[in-house]
């Protein structure tokens, strides 16, 4: 186990070195953030003044040197836009984003799961088909676009819920977060819905077809011929056996939830670190923009780390034939 968790940690390491090379040539070597900036009247030396300030004028290999010695010391830079330092900026919308992520995360497994069960029970019902023709709709409608329609339905004609913000939000733990009050909770609903959609789809057809293969097994056929009851049988057997490759996957699709998480937030008008990372691009406020991916980076691969460790602990044969191997 040792072995296995030191190598794991190892390919972790390394994955965090190349994107922190990619990260850098596709966000330094593109673009020029003065052009941006500086007032367009600006003369030449007040161009060659603010471009010395932020270290522009330096050789590539240079600049890359400088941000390495500053990431090993945690400085990804100051904001060439707020004039603070970028990882204070990005880790002040970070529980926004970790609040709509983790909150898509439970609405993916508590719809889910249950019609994904339903669905592998009854897979030739009208039930069981209208589950699956929605989550082909929940895999195929653009993430935007859900989104616009449900303002559209929700905020404009009905006016159950407000159309974008985050809305009040408490203090938990030195941190702000707005599950615990009522008008954050309004605020939340249609973006964490929005974000949960393409994830649901996923856990329904996961969890339909782990339903319909474990429904096969010999262990089943013999609950049901010692008349154990159909819910029994479900909430023991089946549950049981088809929750550790759904929470495997959500687990890593959590990362995904926290990076891609833009489009919702952009809509919405969600104030988490996707809104602030457009904002950014369109400034080209460089380190505010490599904060973000090089948190998000840190994110997934301990997200990552953290899901093998946890299947290799629940399945020793993944740790036994990665020793191997």
């Amino acid at each position: 186990m040792i072995v296995y968790i030191l190598r794991r940690i190892g390919q972790s390491l390394v994955a965090l070195a190349a994107m922190a090379i990619l990260v850098f040539i596709g966000v330094y070597a593109i673009g020029n953030p003065v052009d941006i900036l500086i007032n367009p009247e600006a003369n030449q030396a007040e161009i060659a003044a603010t471009t010395a300030r932020l270290g522009l004028d330096k050789p590539l290999w240079e600049q890359f040197a400088r941000f390495v010695a500053h990431l090993f010391q945690g400085d990804l830079g100051t904001s060439f836009v707020y004039g603070r330092p970028a990882t204070e900026i990005i880790l002040q919308r970070l529980p926004a984003t970790m609040e709509l992520a983790l909150t898509a995360l439970v609405l993916s497994l508590v719809i889910g799961v249950p019609l994904g069960v339903y669905a592998g029970l009854k897979p030739d019902s009208i039930g069981g088909r209208s589950v699956m023709a929605a989550s082909i709709l929940g895999f195929s409608l653009p993430n935007f676009w859900q989104g616009l329609l449900m303002i559209l339905i929700f905020a404009v004609l009905l006016g159950w819920l407000p159309a974008g913000g985050r809305g009040e939000t408490v203090e938990l733990l030195g941190i702000r977060v707005s599950f615990l009050t009522v008008d954050g909770l309004r605020h939340m609903i249609l973006p964490a819905l929005n974000l949960a959609l393409f994830k649901m789809s996923l856990v329904i057809r996961l969890t339909r077809a782990n339903t319909r293969e474990v429904c096969l097994q010999e262990y089943i056929k013999f609950a049901r011929a010692k008349g154990l009851s159909s819910t029994r049988i479900v909430l023991v057997h089946i549950l049981k056996n088809i929750m550790i490759p759904v929470v495997t996957i959500l687990g890593l699709e959590l990362g995904s939830m926290i990076a891609f998480a833009i489009v919702t937030e952009t809509v919405f008008a969600w104030p988490g670190m996707g809104k602030l990372l457009i904002d950014s691009i369109n400034l080209l406020d460089r380190p505010v923009i490599v904060a973000y991916l090089m948190l998000t980076v840190v994110i997934i691969v301990t997200i990552n780390l953290i899901v093998d460790l946890l299947y290799s602990a629940l399945d020793p044969r993944v740790r036994l034939s990665q020793v191997k191997s």
